[in-house]
């Protein structure tokens, strides 16, 4: 069964790139390029195939056992639009692709002058010898830097002004996971690429780490009620846990103990939470969304955008509106 899927997908993707990827390539006059083109094509239909498994699973779950009633369908709508952009559009691969030479002329560089980088390998030899514990190694290692860059996200007032669109959408839907500033997607692709580099992930088991990171964090954005129990919250983010995170004035916003403003950064694993004390196990689902999106006599309501480019140029206004107060 599963090499025949494998067989069908390889079929599919040499055909596609055949008719249409290498005469636009050789048009283009990008012909160098072919090889990387190859790979993208590979990357592409992994989205369509996310993107069809999601509809097929997700969306009917969300009809079934929804938190809550969508009352913005048009900002669900633009929540598919960063979903087809982020998820066909190849970007965190492109970034990886791009790194790569780059930092393989460094590691040359680096070499020359007796020099070794760092790579799981060096530290654990042997370990790329067991094809299932490196992939878990990466994935963990992966998903600890993932924790903190997202607490990075919320700590760094320019990274927060781009962010917040992201926490912005209060009708979370499973499209929602990819409602984000494409310059915030942008930094968060090229430092996770970086690191994945690093550790020395190959560009194969770097589709797959990417494409299972983005179905899990689908699922913890869906509008389901369903969670984990507390012994499976602990371990795994669920849409519950996750849903903390993103509640108003609490999960994202509070300047709890200890931690840089908010509860429930984990990315794939919650455990990472209850390591660094920023784990909050509420039982209820709360409302979503950014406390200044509500108007309060003190200040006005803050406009984050309704359509794809006005959430991006106010996204911009907002990283530089952050920076100078955190300056100042």
């Amino acid at each position: 069964m599963i090499d025949t899927l494998v067989s069908s997908f390889a079929a599919v993707q040499a055909w596609l790139f055949q008719s249409v990827v290498q005469p636009l390539m050789f048009h283009a006059g990008f012909s160098e390029y072919l090889e990387d083109a190859f790979d993208g094509t590979e990357w592409f239909l992994i989205g369509v195939c996310e993107l069809v498994l999601l509809f097929i699973v997700l969306r009917p779950l969300e009809s079934m056992i929804p938190v809550h009633a969508i009352t913005d369908r048009r900002a669900r709508w633009i929540d598919f639009i960063y979903t087809l952009l982020y998820r066909l559009g190849a970007f965190s691969v492109f970034v990886f692709f791009l790194i790569d030479p780059l930092l393989a002329k460094l590691t040359e560089l680096l070499h020359l002058e007796g020099i070794n980088p760092f790579k799981l390998e060096n530290l654990l030899p042997g370990v790329t010898d067991k094809p299932l514990l490196t992939f878990l190694l990466y994935l963990l290692v992966l998903d600890f830097c993932e924790y903190w860059y997202h607490r990075a996200q919320h700590g760094f007032g320019w990274l927060w002004g781009l962010h917040s669109l992201h926490h912005s959408q209060q009708n979370m839907n499973l499209w929602s996971d990819d409602r984000n500033h494409l310059l915030d997607g942008v930094i968060h692709d090229v430092t996770m690429a970086l690191v994945a580099l690093v550790i020395g992930v190959e560009p194969a088991q770097y589709v797959l780490l990417v494409s299972i990171t983005r179905m899990l964090q689908s699922l913890q954005h869906a509008n389901v009620r369903i969670h984990f129990g507390r012994p499976g919250d602990a371990v795994v983010v669920s849409p519950r846990f996750h849903r903390w995170h993103h509640a108003i004035g609490i999960g994202h916003e509070s300047k709890g103990k200890g931690t840089l403003g908010g509860h429930n950064f984990g990315v794939l694993f919650s455990f990472w939470d209850s390591l660094f004390r920023t784990a909050y196990f509420g039982k209820t689902f709360e409302h979503t969304g950014v406390r200044d999106q509500v108007a309060t006599a003190q200040r006005p309501a803050r406009d984050y955008g309704r359509g794809f480019w006005s959430q991006q140029w106010l996204g911009l206004k907002r990283m530089v509106e952050f920076s100078r107060k955190s300056s100042r």
